[in-house]
């Protein structure tokens, strides 16, 4: 049996990093995580291919050679899933659907012959056995249990051209303790947090030495300290003696909630291991608005002290960030603003609030009549699905004045400076400089600092950092990359205030 398995291109958006890979000569931010797992559950006698359109070209050849085409996606990959399923056709060759895409919308896709929905752990083995079992599969695989993700095996890492990649990623746990009403993640993966064993990551990441991996590693994780006392009591013990052992060829990237600020033990024992930065969902500074959408592990706490109590313990913070609530009154742009300065969050996700399907604000949302669309999945697009309470023009204008107030050359680098500020790097890891870096640097000087608007505030934090903070050279050019990205991915490179 041969399956070819496909995964969609991104669109150029916040987190596709599309204007920091030419820096460093890589093609993509991270790999297809779920397919390579996919793979490795298939029978080891069949042959596998896979094609990654974010890094490679899909031929003709690939799909006359494959019986079966498997594709995964999420929602902001839907225009290429479209080209994808187009050729698959063309070439009658049969397509197997999995991922979030397909288990919310599998009724708008009546081209695809099989889907195999929710967890695969528990799907996939039901689509094999009727193959080879010589039954006529059936078109839909779905289950409403959650897998036993302990029997999760390594996955397939070879079948990646890892040199294409900047990032690798492993998983150690799905699921989410919190009920926050506009995600998805527990209506998707529920909320118990089930996690892998310490073993499991362990032989993981060997498998990524063994490639001769090294550097960064996300953890993709939507909650990686959801199960505390696990977290705490094995997997973190485990991973730096591993760490320590391989003389840390790994910097780990993961997400958190904020009352990660509370434990300093757990901070100094993730920092110990080799975690560089977190994703923490701020959302907003407001209390009303995080009353109403049940973020109940961000109430009743100084924001801005817990970002910085997370920087002081050695991790930088990238933060998630939305207007359009219900309660949000005119005032909160200026509020989000002046919150994203003085946190020194370098890599605000700032976007307008959208329902995804299945979630408690889209259920509400409808009752009220006020859906309009389908979610494009992007949260950076200045799109909605719903009708808001605000004035749509007003709150658009107000999303716009954010974008703009904190990611124009001067309050970007001076947002950088905060961060550097606040940020106590820590002494572990093994000191090396890769040589992507240097030429990232080189790179940034030509296009950055001579050839765009902004240039003299890109020089100014240069030799600001040169003098103020030597050792955290590497980190301000690569937030001074990243500023190249997200003012491209928001139509600001013109601009120069």
């Amino acid at each position: 049996m041969n399956i070819l398995l496909v995964y969609p291109k991104y669109p150029d958006s916040f987190w596709s990093f599309t204007h920091v890979l030419r820096f460093i000569s890589k093609k993509a931010a991270v790999p297809p995580l779920g397919l390579v797992t996919v793979s490795a559950m298939l029978p080891s006698t069949w042959n596998k291919k896979l094609v990654d359109l974010n890094v490679t070209s899909l031929r003709t050849s690939d799909i006359a050679w494959a019986d079966y085409v498997f594709i995964s996606s999420m929602y902001i990959q839907k225009e290429s899933v479209n080209k994808i399923l187009e050729e698959c056709l063309k070439n009658k060759v049969k397509i197997v659907a999995g991922g979030p895409l397909f288990t919310q919308e599998y009724n708008n896709y009546f081209q695809i012959d099989h889907f195999v929905l929710n967890e695969a752990e528990i799907t996939l083995p039901l689509f094999i056995h009727d193959l080879e079992s010589g039954k006529t599969p059936q078109r839909i695989y779905q289950t409403s249990e959650y897998a036993d993700i302990t029997t999760t095996p390594t996955p397939d890492y070879h079948l990646l051209s890892a040199k294409d990649y900047a990032f690798m990623n492993v998983q150690v746990s799905r699921g989410c303790p919190y009920s926050c009403d506009f995600c998805e993640i527990t209506a998707l993966l529920g909320h118990k947090v089930r996690m892998k064993t310490p073993q499991q990551v362990i032989e993981e990441l060997e498998a990524l030495y063994n490639l001769n991996w090294r550097g960064p590693v996300l953890i993709v994780d939507d909650n990686f300290i959801g199960n505390k006392n696990e977290i705490k009591n094995n997997l973190l013990p485990a991973m730096k003696s591993w760490m320590q052992s391989h003389n840390y060829p790994f910097k780990f990237n993961t997400e958190t909630s904020i009352n990660l600020a509370d434990d300093e033990e757990l901070m100094q024992m993730m920092v110990e291991t080799g975690f560089t930065s977190t994703f923490v969902g701020i959302e907003t500074p407001e209390e009303k608005s995080l009353q109403e959408c049940h973020k109940i592990q961000n109430k009743n706490r100084d924001l801005l002290q817990s970002v910085k109590k997370i920087q002081h313990a050695g991790m930088q913070v990238s933060g998630g960030f939305i207007v359009g609530f219900d309660s949000d009154t005119p005032s909160i742009f200026q509020r989000q603003i002046d919150f994203i300065q003085q946190s020194g969050i370098v890599s605000a996700m700032v976007g307008l609030l959208n329902a995804p399907k299945n979630t408690k604000l889209y259920k509400r949302l409808e009752a009220e009549n006020r859906l309009t669309v389908e979610s494009s999945g992007n949260n950076t697009d200045a799109s909605m699905n719903f009708i808001p309470k605000m004035n749509h023009n007003e709150l658009l204008d107000g999303y716009k004045k954010i974008i703009t107030g904190i990611y124009s050359p001067k309050p970007y680098y001076q947002r950088i400076r905060q961060c550097l500020n606040n940020y106590k790097r820590p002494k572990t890891g093994n000191g090396k400089v890769q040589l992507n870096y240097l030429a990232g640097f080189i790179k940034s000087v030509f296009i950055i600092g001579i050839a765009n608007s902004g240039r003299r505030e890109y020089w100014k934090f240069l030799f600001w950092t040169l003098f103020r903070k030597p050792g955290l050279m590497i980190d301000a050019i690569t937030f001074a990359v990243y500023g190249y990205h997200f003012r491209t991915v928001y139509g600001l490179r013109n601009k120069s205030r």
